[in-house]
């Protein structure tokens, strides 16, 4: 069973890698995926209950981040359908790519560290495809986005859903984390840009022309959405620390105050004029093509997850390395290829509390590692997910160009993490 199940995930891997070559969509691959990882081993186990059970939980779980995706697409798109990210655009006057991408790639490591690492890829790929118009040029901006969100995700205990997890678990302290993780996790991004800039030198940005439209938003309800639906995506940390709710119910909460907000401000317009403003229109924008990938991938990890199969490889690399640090660089590795959420609930199995105390070395640098490590391929993190659909930047195309200087960034932070835990301990 295990055999099958292995080989399965890796020709839909192979599948969703190559979707252009192929002409086959990823959303296909993904679903077929799930649908045949799941019923291998529902007939291999045989115990339909225990099998129905861990896939309620499973479905319980890629629930919660399939709802937080949609109402964060859907805020994004409100906000854009009333020009509100003119709010920020206005303010950018360089014409310099290698400019835009530090500005960018520094705006999105901080905003990651206080929302999180999807949210703040979501808001940031809109944000340059209202700044950048050539689709070449954006892909590149995109693909420093998931870079530095999955690197500013990490060093907070509520940027990334890793860090989150083992904080919650016990593992991790919120202001140790931020001075142990925060110099590694810069360097993860600064690596990256420095290498992405030669490649930018001398070139300038091509601006979108401006959307004169039929429709004039008034600037105040532009100013209004704007800063409502932001403020709704950074209160959802907020949200969950004081009711101690999983983040999709804030994400949903916010998303009916700006929809009865929006109900409010646009009663007394005409139809055709109210009707684009509105929050059910914005529903029919966001990329459901994206959702459904999101479905099918999550499922079939989870499957991988309940058969034991990530549960076997940590303890196999324990068994075979031995080492700590090494061991977590390759769980840091492996989540380009596998979530890194399974990974790391695989890892708290493996290490209790009793014999490896809060705030340790291996808890500190697997949030490290687990945060940064997806970002080497585009389909190892939520974020490289999320721009992938949004900007259909292709696997291969990832793989050529930004896998080598996120890899370089990924080890240059490792090195350094270990190196300051040594000097300081």
């Amino acid at each position: 069973m295990l055999i099958a199940i292995a080989a399965i995930f890796v020709l839909a891997y192979a599948a969703i890698a190559l979707e252009h070559p192929i002409g086959v969509n990823k959303s296909a691959s993904a679903l077929l995926a799930a649908g045949l990882l799941w019923s291998v081993y529902a007939i291999a186990t045989g115990d339909h209950a225990l099998v129905g059970r861990q896939l309620d939980e499973s479905v319980g779980g890629t629930a919660q981040i399939v709802f937080f995706l949609i109402g964060a697409m859907t805020i994004v798109e409100v906000i854009d359908a009333h020009d509100g990210f003119e709010v920020i655009t206005s303010l950018i006057r360089t014409t310099s790519q290698v400019v835009l991408i530090w500005l960018i790639g520094f705006v999105t490591f901080f905003l990651s560290s206080i929302l999180d690492n999807l949210t703040t890829t979501i808001v940031m790929v809109a944000l340059i495809q209202k700044l950048i118009v050539r689709r070449e040029d954006r892909l590149l901006f995109a693909s420093l986005i998931v870079i530095a969100a999955n690197a500013g995700g990490a060093w907070t205990v509520i940027g990334d859903v890793t860090t989150t997890m083992l904080w919650i678990g016990g593992n991790l302290s919120p202001l140790k984390i931020m001075g142990a993780v925060f110099l590694p996790s810069l360097l993860n991004l600064l690596v990256p840009l420095v290498f992405v800039s030669f490649s930018l030198k001398g070139k300038t940005i091509a601006a979108p022309p401006k959307d004169d439209g039929l429709l004039a938003v008034d600037r105040f309800e532009r100013n209004l959405m704007f800063y409502l639906g932001l403020g709704t995506l950074i209160a959802v940390p907020a949200f969950k620390a004081v009711t101690h709710l999983a983040p999709f119910m804030g994400i949903l909460f916010g998303l009916g105050v700006l929809w009865l907000v929006g109900e409010i401000v646009h009663r007394g317009k005409d139809e055709h004029v109210r009707q684009p403003l509105t929050l059910v229109h914005a529903l029919t924008r966001i990329d459901m093509g994206s959702v459904v990938f999101f479905v099918g991938i999550l499922l079939a990890v989870a499957c991988l997850e309940h058969a034991g199969l990530l549960s076997m490889l940590a303890r196999w690399l324990d068994a075979a390395i031995g080492r700590q640090d090494v061991i977590v660089v390759v769980l840091g590795l492996l989540s380009a290829v596998i979530d890194n959420v399974p990974l790391v609930a695989a890892t708290m199995g493996m290490y209790d509390l009793g014999h490896y105390p809060p705030d340790s070395f291996i808890w500190e640098f697997i949030a490290y590692c687990a945060g940064t490590g997806g970002s080497i391929l585009i389909i190892g993190s939520a974020a490289g997910v999320a721009a992938m659909g949004l900007e259909r930047i292709d696997f291969l195309w990832y793989a050529r160009r930004i896998a080598v200087p996120a890899l370089a960034g990924y080890l240059a932070g490792a090195v350094v993490y270990v190196a300051q835990h040594a000097w300081l301990h």
